[in-house]
């Protein structure tokens, strides 16, 4: 039976119990919030910090966002490459990559030269991007790219970067690209090259193409404005999919954008989230679907409830200007609930 979100019932919450279920943990680094301090920043060490203190505390990944003139921020696969080489065994990953302002050739080498310095580390999570604005269209305009082909891009560059990942040059003929027997090195240190993740809302009106995508192309699935109901739909409608294209359901890896904000004082954790958000994209895009802000156990009981929709691995956002705080309680106070 598929429930729509109103009547989905709400998930157990194993992590009430102290003993949570398994689930991957990452946080993402603020390569844009760093852009957002009142004082501009004169070097990255914040960012390469926060990433070594989540891996010394046992976390599994660290994810960086990615915009290039609408939201300006670090730019994410040369942030992954100094993580990668300050690290050594925390995953790295894009939440979410805007491949389709870039050139497929260009990218595959740079990924293939950031899984190499990781030695194998490198996850892409990927989507369509929005131009809903014009901060967003002026973004596709400034890289060349019509807004309006970006999904057909999007598909056309999975499948280049997957091909230029295996030992045989790659020829390809499509809408967007043509390549003739092109190889690029250093090819992905992973054996089938870079996973690739690719983002997937229930709400989305083109929520069809992209679960058809994510079945075809992806190694897993990512979204972020989700409920968690709605998570559970898309889980299964992707996974169901892919059966049906004999893809192996199970190999699908599932992952939730979480955005909190931590505080016992609920009204402060939200007036910060607040601010931090408007900061971030100047305008509050999703409402009351960010969250939960105010307590840790607010943020525990949340995480359960993903991982009982089907959430194999759940990334945390701080809305705040002290991501070192935020860090340190949920080190404390929520991840433990995890292990």
């Amino acid at each position: 039976m598929t429930l729509s979100p109103s009547n989905s019932p709400a998930p157990s919450n194993p992590a009430q119990s102290g003993n949570g279920p398994a689930v991957k943990l990452g946080v993402l680094l603020p390569t844009r919030g760093l852009l957002l301090a009142d004082t501009p920043p004169d070097n990255a060490d914040r960012i390469i910090d926060l990433a070594g203190r989540a891996e010394a505390a046992g976390l599994d990944s660290v994810w960086v966002g990615d915009s290039l003139t609408a939201k300006p921020r670090l730019e994410p696969l040369t942030t992954l490459a100094a993580v990668a080489a300050r690290t050594e065994r925390v995953r790295l990953g894009t939440a979410v990559l805007l491949m389709a302002l870039r050139h497929p050739v260009l990218l595959a080498q740079t990924l293939g030269t950031v899984d190499l310095i990781s030695r194998g580390r490198l996850m892409i999570a990927a989507g369509v991007g929005g131009a809903f604005n014009e901060e967003q269209q002026r973004e596709w305009q400034a890289a060349g790219v019509s807004a309006t082909r970006r999904a057909g891009r999007l598909e056309e560059m999975a499948r280049i970067i997957k091909g230029l990942g295996q030992e045989s040059p790659l020829t390809f003929a499509g809408k967007h690209f043509n390549l003739d027997a092109v190889s690029v090195g250093p090819r992905p240190v992973q054996p089938g090259g870079v996973p690739l993740f690719l983002a997937c809302h229930w709400r989305s009106p083109a929520r069809e193409a992209q679960f058809r995508r994510a079945a075809r192309l992806s190694d897993g699935i990512i979204s972020i404005s989700d409920t968690p109901g709605e998570y559970a739909q898309v889980v299964e409608a992707v996974k169901s999919r892919a059966a049906e294209l004999g893809r192996a359901p199970e190999s699908l890896e599932t992952v939730m954008y979480l955005t909190v904000n931590m505080d016992s004082d609920i009204a402060k954790a939200e007036a910060e989230a607040e601010k931090y958000l408007l900061g971030y994209y100047g305008a509050n895009i999703w409402g009351t679907r960010w969250g939960p802000f105010g307590g840790p156990e607010r943020v525990k009981e949340r995480i359960a409830e993903y991982v009982a929709a089907g959430a194999g691995t759940v990334v945390v956002r701080f809305a705040s200007f002290q991501p070192e705080r935020q860090l340190d309680q949920f080190l404390e106070r929520v991840a433990p609930a995890f292990r």
